[in-house]
């Protein structure tokens, strides 16, 4: 038995017509769901509340306009003249359409993700995709990830050609690194802000078309049929003169007895909505990170961006910058390197302005004249 073992007789041998998977269900080892009921709430908030639609579409233009330097003059004017004209899919044309489209998926979903079309060798165009349709299963290590999308049957596997993906996360945790929405900790609040709005509209609903109560009085000593007729008598008038106040005919209401005419509900008083409205608006546009007064909200009549309040946007807005710079490196060397170019390339972003330029302006020239005054005191001081 040992000799014909050593001569490798019975020694098994790996079979490509069976795999070596262990778990009938292997697949599942790495998958990791992106939480479909969660995007569908977030997509509904964005719907519901129009102050965070605003917001989002803000934070996605203040965030964009960039340029790209390159070290070869002709991969600057090749590069250049391919984001300007580059197809984006839906009717839009240039980097900024994708760009507008890949950030605002990354703030309502925390992720997104695109896709770079090579066509004989060329990088013929960059569309952004449905991330709420992808799922996501971890690769042989860490760093790896596989994206998954139906296929013509609508089974679920892994894309071909993954290196073509773009995709992108919004502030990962260490427990589920695959992004955290902006909306994130707003639907309790939200759920809170619809029953409030939706009662409004209950309220005027019946407010605004007013319902009656017309009582009979001194009916006691009547007989049961004598009140009954009277009754609908009463009944019958009042429908005439309301239904004459609808097609616009005056008419009044004559009854014999004592009538009473009330409006059903006229006396309940309707709740103030103002306080717990702004609270809860409050704590949605601090989730933003915008002004108030830049969406709309003008809760006090003095109400303009401060210079801390600038900075701290101009910050989030280069964290978004800085999430998305990867990408946009990505397609710029993809192209070069398909062209045959130098590949070498800078991402150079547009200035952020939320400031007044007179405010600069002033700024600046006190700067100047500091510089000025202590060059002068240094010059006076060595002779």
């Amino acid at each position: 038995m040992k000799r014909k073992q050593q001569d490798g007789a019975l020694t098994a041998k790996a079979c490509q017509l069976r795999g070596g998977q262990t778990h009938p269900f292997g697949a599942l080892r790495g998958f990791v769901p992106l939480g479909i009921g969660e995007e569908r709430i977030y997509r509904q908030l964005r719907e519901a509340i129009p102050v965070l639609d605003a917001a989002i579409g803000k934070l996605t233009r203040l965030s964009g306009g960039f340029g790209v330097r390159c070290r070869n003059p002709e991969s600057q004017r090749e590069l250049e003249n391919f984001l300007r004209f580059v197809p984006c899919g839906r009717g839009q044309v240039g980097i900024d359409s994708f760009l507008s489209g890949f950030v605002d998926s990354l703030l309502v979903y925390g992720r997104s993700v695109g896709e770079m079309v090579i066509d004989r060798g060329r990088l013929k165009a960059i569309c952004w995709g449905d991330v709420t349709q992808l799922q996501i299963v971890e690769g042989k290590n860490p760093l790896e990830v596989e994206l998954w999308g139906p296929d013509s049957k609508g089974c679920m596997g892994a894309l071909p050609y993954q290196h073509l993906l773009l995709f992108t996360t919004l502030n990962p945790e260490a427990a589920h690194p695959y992004g955290v929405s902006i909306f994130r900790g707003m639907p309790f609040l939200a759920d809170i802000l619809m029953k409030i709005y939706a009662t409004i509209g209950t309220n005027w609903e019946r407010a605004g078309n007013v319902r009656y109560s017309v009582i009979c009085k001194n009916t006691e000593n009547m007989d049961p049929a004598t009140a009954q007729e009277r009754g609908k008598q009463v009944a019958t008038e009042w429908s005439r003169a309301m239904e004459d106040a609808k097609t616009g005919t005056v008419r009044d209401f004559v009854a014999v007895g004592d009538v009473e005419i009330k409006v059903i509900g006229g006396e309940a008083p309707i709740l103030d909505s103002q306080v717990p409205v702004r609270q809860i608006l409050e704590q949605l546009v601090a989730k933003t990170g915008l002004p108030p007064f830049l969406l709309g909200l003008n809760w006090s009549t003095t109400e303009r961006m401060s210079t801390q309040q600038a900075d701290i946007l101009t910050s989030e807005l280069w964290a978004l910058r800085r999430t998305v710079e990867p990408i946009l490196h990505k397609i710029c060397k993809t192209y070069l390197a398909l062209e045959g170019l130098d590949d070498r390339v800078e991402i150079l972003w547009n200035d952020i302005s939320l400031q007044d330029i007179t405010e600069e302006a002033k700024a600046d020239l006190y700067k100047a004249q500091a510089a000025k005054y202590r060059r002068e005191a240094n010059e006076g001081g060595n002779q």
